[in-house]
């Protein structure tokens, strides 16, 4: 009796002796899909698969990890050099509202030209300055009205941060996931590769009918597509992510990281408190509402009459008079009746934004949250069940279609099955990692992972192909 391999390694005992073509063929079959066993391992670590097949390791990509690449985004990226250039503008208001107003100097000369006898005549002259007062009601109208500007100015721009910190983050792992997806196609490609191998073989000496090489043949081209299509959508989520980042990230990298298996996120009450009192969308609609409040004062304040100290000096050839007075501007026809109407409207409009923007946040952290808890629910699922029990019926699948109990129809329908199962894994922890990305970005402070990034970066691998221990 002839032993055969199993996947424990222990040896089997066939019920025949096989023939000795079969003998012949399995020798062969062994010499060939071994060393293409041996290759088809994929690497440890996400930067390892991105690297182009066949380069060396000094030519391998520089791998980032997120940190660095937030850090790219927010120090280097063009849309954040505008975001603090609006910053600073708004700064500067204040420094503009602060300033008080310039006097006024008026200078008339001409000919003095007497019209009664004994009057001299010569050059004369006016001059006159005139300072308006800054009245104080007005003043502090103007200087909160743009301090308002500015809270509002930094609002936006820790809004701008924590959006484009989300951005990256999800961007980071989407090229995480569509890295992942690239190994298991190149994967199950080589697998594929191995097996129609195998088949195209057993065809040659007889031992298997064609239509197992039709199967396998097109297995093998759906194998390749997949792995052709999946390393184009790696390429399409880089692209995405160099967007974001800005030119400091090379257009050729890797990630140094990979999917979670599970991340903590404090409770739902904890998070709606959290977002009430320091999210930076609410805060710029709360500023905005102060903003629009402290406007209205300014117009009103502006009702008032103004009021300028004037002194002027008429030099004439016999006379010379200095005068001091007050001259005072009468709101008698223009009441501003309209600017205060507008500026009341935006104050009612800023109050009604921030009563809107405070229901849309919450809803917005209860939809989060829920998917949060489906993705965790889902990965668990996966992780502990479904991809398992794919192994498990793949290995059975193995067996027998080792032993000739079923055909390389079922394999591949196992096959097929477990790779299913293996991609909604790698889909789910991807939506999980999205789902923390956007909580984040409503509380605005990073979670905690419970698992490293090299092992929330392990994928379960297909077993072993049935062409390195024959059938």
């Amino acid at each position: 009796m002839s032993p055969l391999p199993c996947p424990s390694g222990a040896p089997l005992t066939a019920h025949r002796s096989p023939p000795l073509s079969a003998a012949l063929t399995l020798s062969v079959a062994l010499a060939l899909a071994a060393p293409a066993i041996h290759a088809a391992d994929p690497a440890k670590t996400p930067a390892a698969r991105s690297a182009p097949a066949g380069a060396a390791p000094s030519q391998a990509a520089p791998a980032f990890r997120l940190e660095q690449l937030v850090a790219l985004a927010v120090s280097a990226h063009p849309a954040s050099e505008a975001a603090r250039a609006q910053r600073d503008a708004a700064a500067a208001g204040i420094d503009t509202a602060r300033a008080f107003p310039n006097p006024e100097v008026e200078y008339l000369a001409g000919n003095a030209r007497p019209n009664q006898p004994g009057t001299s005549r010569g050059n004369a002259y006016t001059v006159a300055v005139t300072q308006p007062l800054d009245l104080p009601w007005v003043r502090a109208a103007r200087i909160g009205t743009a301090e308002a500007g500015l809270r509002v100015a930094e609002a936006e721009y820790r809004g701008f941060l924590a959006d484009v910190t989300a951005r990256v983050r999800l961007h980071y792992y989407e090229v995480l996931r569509r890295d992942a997806e690239l190994a298991a196609a190149r994967e199950d490609q080589q697998l594929m590769e191995d097996i129609h191998g195998r088949i195209a073989l057993q065809v040659s000496t007889g031992e298997a009918a064609r239509y197992e090489l039709i199967k396998a043949d097109a297995e093998m081209l759906s194998a390749r597509n997949r792995a052709k299509s999946a390393a184009f959508r790696v390429t399409q989520a880089k692209a995405a992510l160099r967007q974001y980042v800005g030119q400091g990230l090379p257009a050729d990298f890797a990630l140094d990281g990979g999917l979670p298996t599970r991340l903590e996120v404090p409770s739902l009450e904890r998070l709606r408190d959290d977002i009430l009192a320091r999210n930076p969308d609410l805060a710029r609609s709360r500023e905005a509402a102060e903003q629009a409040e402290a406007r209205l004062s300014l117009e009103r304040s502006l009702r008032t009459p103004a009021v300028a100290l004037k002194a002027s000096r008429d030099n004439d050839p016999d006379v010379r008079n200095d005068k001091l007075g007050v001259v005072v501007t009468i709101p008698l026809w223009d009441r501003r009746s309209g600017l205060v109407a507008e500026a009341a409207a935006q104050a009612r409009r800023s109050r009604y934004a921030l009563e809107e923007q405070r229901f849309t946040l919450l809803q917005s952290l209860e939809g989060a949250y829920h998917q949060y808890e489906i993705a965790t629910s889902q990965v668990a699922a996966l992780e502990t069940g479904i991809v398992r029990q794919a192994e498990n019926a793949l290995k059975v699948a193995e067996a027998a279609y080792r032993y000739g109990e079923r055909g390389i129809l079922d394999y591949l329908d196992a096959q097929r099955v477990y790779r299913a199962a293996r991609n909604e894994l790698i889909a789910a922890r991807y939506e999980l990692a999205a789902a923390v990305v956007e909580l984040e970005r409503l509380r605005t402070a990073p979670t905690t992972s419970a698992a490293s990034p090299d092992d929330a970066a392990a994928l379960p691998s297909s077993p072993s192909s049935p062409a390195a221990s024959g059938r």
